[in-house]
């Protein structure tokens, strides 16, 4: 069988490069979650919206086994809450650590790094830094999540919570 000619798709690209087959349920995950970088999700939430965003629908445990793949190459972020939910985000080839905050009370998972922008270079010198380091002590397939938790400002005054992209934990 003749190796499948170079592509110039860069999601079949980053699959390439990472050592994964260019299956369309490999290109569908990916590419869902590289279009929604600032959104974390369960797999629940994942499978719901890539149904709801083709025809055809992964079934359960072929997007299990996808995450799972993509996770362990570190083209997706996995971070378990505090409820020991899993949720995944795609990781930028170019960032260290995504910062994120946690609430205690509604579990919202959100971004931090538009609230620390100012501070942005700061903590991505010092997780590279980390993982040079750890990395020069034989550490490999690294990653690092900065994860802040404490009850959010909706749930802290009692004010209704907006609707947000993670959803509710699944």
């Amino acid at each position: 069988m003749a190796p499948l000619p170079p592509s110039t798709d860069p999601i079949d690209a980053l699959l390439s490069a990472h050592g994964l087959r260019r299956t369309a349920a490999a290109r569908q995950v990916l590419g869902w979650l590289l279009a929604h970088p600032d959104t974390s999700y369960t797999h629940a939430q994942l499978q719901v919206a890539l149904a709801d965003d083709t025809d055809a629908a992964l079934d359960r445990v072929t997007l299990y086994r996808l995450i799972d793949r993509l996770t362990q190459v570190g083209l997706l972020l996995c971070r378990v809450d505090s409820q020991r939910v899993r949720r995944y985000q795609a990781m930028p080839t170019s960032v260290h650590a995504i910062p994120h905050f946690e609430c205690q009370s509604c579990h919202r998972d959100s971004p931090l790094a538009g609230a620390l922008k100012a501070n942005a270079n700061d903590l991505e010198k010092a997780a590279q830094t980390a993982l040079e380091t750890l990395a020069a002590l034989g550490y490999q397939g690294m990653s690092m999540d900065f994860a802040v938790r404490g009850v959010c400002v909706d749930c802290a005054t009692g004010t209704a919570a907006p609707e947000v992209a993670a959803g509710p934990a699944a």
